[in-house]
C-alpha cells in the first residue's frame, strides 16, 4: 500500500530531503559508544535511504534489520547496497509486530512524528519488547529549540530529560547531548540525541 513518504521518496531526490546526512556521524558515535560489535543484532528504524545501514555493513555487521513504512525509501537502499545481507522490512513501526530481540534499536527522525500520546505508547512498548535486557535504544529526535513540521507534517520536539522520562519504565539514560544537523541547503536544524540502556531486570 502507497503511503505519503514513498510519495516524498519517489519525488524528492536526496539533497531535496532535510534529513539527507553523508556519513551518519552522530548515530555511529552513540552505537559505537555502546559497544556493540559485529555479531549483535541491529535494528535501524525508519531508515528510509540513509547510509547507515551501509556503514555498518562496511564494518562487517552481519545481523542489520532496516525497517521503513515507505516500500520505496526501502527500495532505494537496496538498489545502492546489492546483494548485502540484509534484513528488510516494510511497516509502521507503531504496527509492527517483532518476531526477534535486539542489541541495539536506532531511530534518527521517526519518533518525533509520532504526535499523538497513543502512538507514543505503542512506540515504547515495541522498544521495551524487543530490545534484549543490558540492550541499547539510541534516538536522534528535533530538540526542544528545533522545527516544529516536517515535510509538513507537525512534529513533537523532545528534550534529553522528556526522552528519559518516557523510557524510564524499563531503561535508564547512559548519555544525551544535543547536536545541529545540517540539511543539503544548510538550514540548521538542532537534535536532541539518547542513548539509553535497557534494564537487566
Amino acid at each position: 500500500m502507497s503511503t505519503p513518504w514513498d510519495t516524498t521518496y519517489t519525488h524528492k531526490s536526496p539533497a531535496q530531503r532535510s534529513w539527507t546526512e553523508g556519513i551518519p556521524q552522530e548515530s555511529l558515535r552513540f552505537i559505537d559508544a555502546s559497544g556493540v560489535g559485529p555479531d549483535d543484532a541491529v535494528i535501524d528504524i525508519g531508515a528510509g535511504s540513509a547510509r547507515l545501514v551501509d556503514e555498518l555493513k562496511r564494518r562487517r555487521f552481519t545481523d542489520v534489520s532496516v525497517l521503513d513504512v515507505s516500500s520505496v525509501a526501502l527500495q532505494e537502499v537496496r538498489s545502492r547496497l546489492g546483494d548485502a545481507n540484509v534484513h528488510w522490512i516494510n511497516a509502521d513501526v507503531t504496527r509492527w509486530k517483532p518476531e526477534r530481540s535486539y542489541r541495539l534499536w536506532h531511530d534518527r527522525a521517526v519518533f518525533h512524528f509520532l504526535v499523538e500520546s497513543e502512538q507514543q505508547s505503542a512506540y515504547v512498548q515495541i522498544v521495551s519488547d524487543c530490545v534484549e535486557p543490558g540492550g541499547f535504544l539510541v534516538m536522534g529526535t528535533f530538540a526542544p529549540d528545533g522545527p516544529d513540521t516536517c515535510s509538513g507534517l507537525e512534529v513533537r520536539r523532545w528534550s534529553i530529560e522528556e526522552l528519559s522520562s518516557l523510557f524510564d519504565g524499563g531503561f535508564d539514560l547512559v548519555r544525551g547531548e544535543y547536536k545541529d544537523h545540517l540539511t543539503p541547503w544548510a538550514a540548521v536544524q538542532p537534535f536532541t540525541w539518547v542513548m539509553l540502556q535497557r534494564r537487566l531486570t
